[in-house]
């Protein structure tokens, strides 16, 4: 099992979206534990202020290190050990799926979800030992980023999935996009599903998997392709590709 403790202005996001569906499940069956904290509960002041101006200057508030601190500790006190820290910010590093396969081996792990103009840097020093980013650009909340990482993360516990290796073909678990699916009917629109897909022939079929991987990780995101582990023959097999569409005028 898995705990996640989230650290957050707004915890009924958190329930609205990740209560229900497979994250939900896995919660009732005791596969990951969830607890939405709210910053706000751990204010020492009437007005649950949670904000103040920055000595920086400028516009806009900065959250103040003593109710994220304090929040923080309601999670940590008594532990013997220190769990997996991590603030969502537009600074941290690029989620991907490598991340997530090693943050799902973590047994506990606290996300803080900025707001406003950001954090006071000294609670991030101090509590903090990961800041993580799901792209390029900048939201309102924190809350949502961090909705991608737990719902990310989660999905890899064994027993979420119907299927052990579920994920397992699915795009950039091994640094492809996953091959084109299909279901019935098998004409639709005057459009067949592959023939090989009806053929009962598994090895081929498995190779026509891999084959459309390739095929869609070059059209795609050909830039995943300088990171993926290819073959000699995934090598040869993209080659031919890139002839025959280069043939063909494409």
């Amino acid at each position: 099992m898995i705990r996640f403790d989230v650290l957050t202005l707004f915890p009924v996001m958190f329930e609205a979206v990740l209560g229900d569906s497979i994250i939900g499940r896995a919660r009732e069956n005791g596969l990951i534990q969830m607890n939405f904290i709210d910053i706000r509960d751990y204010t020492q002041n009437k007005h649950r202020k949670v904000d103040d101006y920055p000595y920086s200057g400028g516009g806009g508030m900065l959250m103040s290190p003593q109710p994220i601190y304090d929040a923080y500790m309601s999670v940590a006190k008594g532990l013997e050990y220190k769990p997996m820290t991590i603030y969502m910010s537009p600074q941290g590093k690029v989620f991907n799926q490598k991340m997530a396969v090693d943050l799902s081996k973590e047994r506990h792990i606290v996300i803080l979800c900025g707001h406003y103009e950001g954090v006071d840097q000294r609670v991030l020093d101090e509590i903090v030992d990961m800041e993580i980013s799901i792209g390029d650009f900048v939201m309102t909340g924190g809350e949502i980023p961090a909705m991608s990482v737990i719902d990310t993360v989660a999905r890899l516990i064994p027993g979420v999935l119907s299927s052990e290796g579920a994920y397992e073909n699915e795009s950039h678990f091994n640094g492809l996009l996953e091959y084109p699916q299909y279901t019935r009917p098998a004409v639709w629109h005057n459009k067949e599903i592959p023939e090989i897909l009806i053929s009962g022939h598994h090895a081929n079929i498995e190779k026509w998997k891999h084959e459309q991987s390739l095929i869609n990780t070059y059209n795609k995101r050909p830039d995943m392709l300088k990171k993926a582990e290819l073959s000699k023959k995934d090598i040869e097999f993209l080659g031919l590709y890139e002839k025959k569409i280069s043939d063909n005028g494409q």
